[in-house]
């Protein structure tokens, strides 16, 4: 049997992989890992860059480049065969890792790389490949002694197995709820997208009338338009409760794991030595201490909640004198907040949409790109996807129409997928010998599917979450460094990793942006100049009341590890409660069980990080001001932006890399004025 995992093709072959071609690839690879090691520490002339540290950095990308299709594929067409093969390979892979990091001779080897007197001699890029071995040799338990050694490479793999549980469950929990609708009034105010979607779900599960999911295009459109209030706290119930002991199903209870996942990640904290969990992220985060990150985020909280307390009252007051909603509850915001919109600004999703075809979209961020970074992008429907929604796209240089990557766009909800939108690394650009190798994403989102014969309309929404990965994309298929460990998006600092993900947001709300996109899908008319300055308008509602969210998030997340009491156990909803208290100014019932399907900081490697987006978004908007300083098609900016953020991967501080583009360090003004909180106290 030729398996396709070990083929060493430019491309995943997704045609011929099957859930039996994983076991013995992963554990050839690991071999092949192995052998490279001990051949390393058997020779004793391998005391340089080249014979130590480059065999091993290839025999790493090499499981990486096997792993990741398996990886993809259990996020986006899983199966009960390739989920089962996927633990066991985690397992193997986590378990070989651990053992690795704890390789005294293989760290006494990179650290006499360090000490050479020649080391100052090596690329830049080199150097940060040592020195970032080293800090995760440290991090991997290498100093520790028996029996802390062995229980830090236990604790390790149960993490992976049990973060990996938890995303699962959250997904089958998703994917087990329906709700079958017989009576077309129940859902009154559903934009036709919707309904459509809802009636193609109760034929495929060959049920009469329509079918409801908590798939999110279905979750979001019913929140925000359906006029039932009894639907909508159904929802909502539904939505909030998911895998947690409130939900439909205590099979998929994520209590218990979550408690294991807090304890587990404190213990490992403690073993290297750091107070706690908390202490032990930022070793790889451009903040200094818990304290920093604290006051960034209290000092955000003291100039958002005053204004998002007068929104939630401005909302309180249209509710109950217009749509007859006395008493404003959770499942209520969403459709009253649209509602208020429409009133004040004359503007409502479904006027956008039809502007917003996901075909023009998705050629005007190409062409956005190109006036940027000079690069092009065209499709190549010959490349084998696993799912007919999924396409491959070539990445070229602008000029020579050279390759320079590729990636992967898997753009459409559907079941057996996880929700979310994300990108991740298929394959990293790496120069091992004369073998070239160019970097290649994956991009996912889950927007709904296109309808009949009309394409996908976005939300203005969904056309910055598209831009947004898409950001995260080019960090990862611009890069210029050859070093897989330090390329792209790997290696930089967690709370920079957003910045070229958030930058590229801002453009979507440029006229001259929007103009090479917003056309209607019948028409092609641009997008109406009344309907742009509505849309302007809207750009600060709720602001404030989005930003406290957004706080609630990262102070949970951080306080929960920070403060961790092995002898109280997580107090995972009394933390939440105690931060609400003190940044949010809406309530949900005591019954939901948000943190029950958070997987962002459970299971997506935002524990004690989740403060990142709101710290990359400082940089992120003082970066777009350079390009509505200098000209949003200044190339110089582009080529700028490209050369010192892009192209440099972690081959050094990404504080470095915004000083170079930006000429001086980060300014918090920009941030405000894009939350319109300029004169916030």
């Amino acid at each position: 049997m030729t398996n396709p995992l070990l083929q060493d093709l430019p491309l995943p072959d997704f045609a011929e992989l099957r859930a039996e071609h994983v076991a013995p690839a992963i554990t050839e690879r690991l071999a092949q890992w192995q052998t490279a090691v001990d051949a390393v520490l058997a020779d004793p002339q391998a005391v340089d860059f080249a014979s130590a540290i480059a065999p091993i950095e290839q025999a790493a990308d090499a499981l990486s480049r096997s792993f990741s299709p398996v990886s993809h594929l259990h996020s986006v067409a899983d199966s009960p065969e390739l989920r089962a093969a996927f633990l066991a390979a985690l397992e193997q892979i986590t378990a070989f890792n651990a053992e690795l990091s704890q390789n005294q001779a293989l760290y006494e080897r990179f650290a006499a790389i360090a000490e050479r007197p020649d080391f100052a001699e090596l690329s830049l890029a080199q150097r940060a490949v040592v020195n970032d071995g080293l800090r995760d040799f440290r991090l991997g338990g290498v100093a520790l002694e028996e029996p802390a050694r062995t229980r830090f490479r236990q604790i390790s793999t149960e993490l992976a197995r049990l973060q990996a549980e938890f995303e699962q469950a959250v997904t089958d929990a998703s994917d087990a709820w329906q709700l079958p609708v017989n009576d077309e009034q129940t859902l009154a105010g559903l934009p036709a997208a919707a309904l459509r979607t809802a009636k193609a779900e109760a034929e495929r599960r060959e049920l009469p009338g329509w079918v409801l999911t908590l798939r999110a295009p279905c979750y979001i459109a019913v929140m925000t338009h359906a006029r039932d209030r009894q639907l909508r706290q159904t929802m909502y119930k539904a939505w909030q409760t998911r895998a947690s002991d409130q939900g439909a199903d205590p099979a998929h209870d994520n209590t218990e794991r979550m408690e294991q996942i807090l304890r587990l990640r404190h213990e490992a904290a403690n073993l290297l030595g750091f107070d706690s969990a908390a202490h032990r992220s930022l070793a790889t985060k451009m903040a200094g201490t818990p304290q920093e990150v604290i006051d960034f985020l209290n000092d955000l909280g003291a100039r958002a909640r005053p204004a998002a307390g007068i929104e939630l009252d401005d909302l309180r007051e249209f509710a109950a004198s217009e749509l007859d909603l006395d008493e404003l509850q959770p499942w209520d915001l969403s459709y009253a907040a649209e509602r208020l919109k429409e009133s004040r600004f004359g503007l409502s999703e479904d006027d956008l949409k039809p502007y917003l075809p996901m075909p023009r979209v998705l050629q005007g961020l190409f062409e956005r790109c190109t006036a940027l970074f000079g690069v092009r992008i065209v499709e190549r429907p010959e490349v084998a996807t696993w799912h007919p929604d999924a396409r491959y796209f070539e990445v070229l240089d602008q000029g020579t129409d050279l390759p320079r990557a590729g990636f992967y766009l898997d753009p459409y909800a559907r079941a057996g997928k996880r929700g979310g939108a994300w990108m991740d690394v298929c394959a990293s650009r790496a120069r091992f010998g004369q073998t070239a190798q160019l970097p290649i994403a994956y991009l996912t989102c889950n927007f709904a599917p296109p309808s009949g014969d009309q394409p996908a309309l976005l939300t203005f929404e969904e056309v910055t979450t598209l831009f947004h990965e898409f950001g995260h994309g080019l960090h990862h298929m611009l890069t210029e460094v050859d070093w897989p460990r330090i390329g792209g998006i790997s290696g930089v600092e967690w709370d920079a990793v957003e910045l070229p993900s958030q930058f590229l947001e801002n453009f979507c709300w440029e006229r001259s942006v929007l103009d090479q996109f917003a056309r209607h899908v019948d028409s092609g008319e641009k997008l109406p100049d009344e309907l742009y300055q509505k849309l302007l308008a809207t750009r600060h509602f709720h602001a404030g009341m989005w930003l406290v969210r957004q706080l609630e998030f990262a102070l949970f997340d951080f306080q929960m590890h920070l403060h961790y009491d092995p002898q109280q156990g997580g107090r995972i909803y009394s933390t939440l409660e105690a931060v609400r208290e003190q940044v949010a100014v809406v309530r949900p019932p005591e019954w939901t069980r948000f943190a029950h399907a958070f997987g962002h900081i459970f299971a997506g490697g935002y524990d004690a990080g989740y403060y990142s987006y709101l710290w990359a978004e400082v940089l992120s908007a003082d970066a777009f001001a350079a390009f509505t300083e200098a000209g949003l098609d200044d190339p110089g900016t582009g080529a700028r932006f490209r050369r010192e953020i892009l192209a440099v991967g972690a081959s050094r501080p990404a504080a470095e890399s915004f000083a170079a583009f930006r000429g001086r360090e980060p300014k918090l003004e920009p941030l405000l004025a894009s939350y319109g909180l300029q004169d916030a106290a």
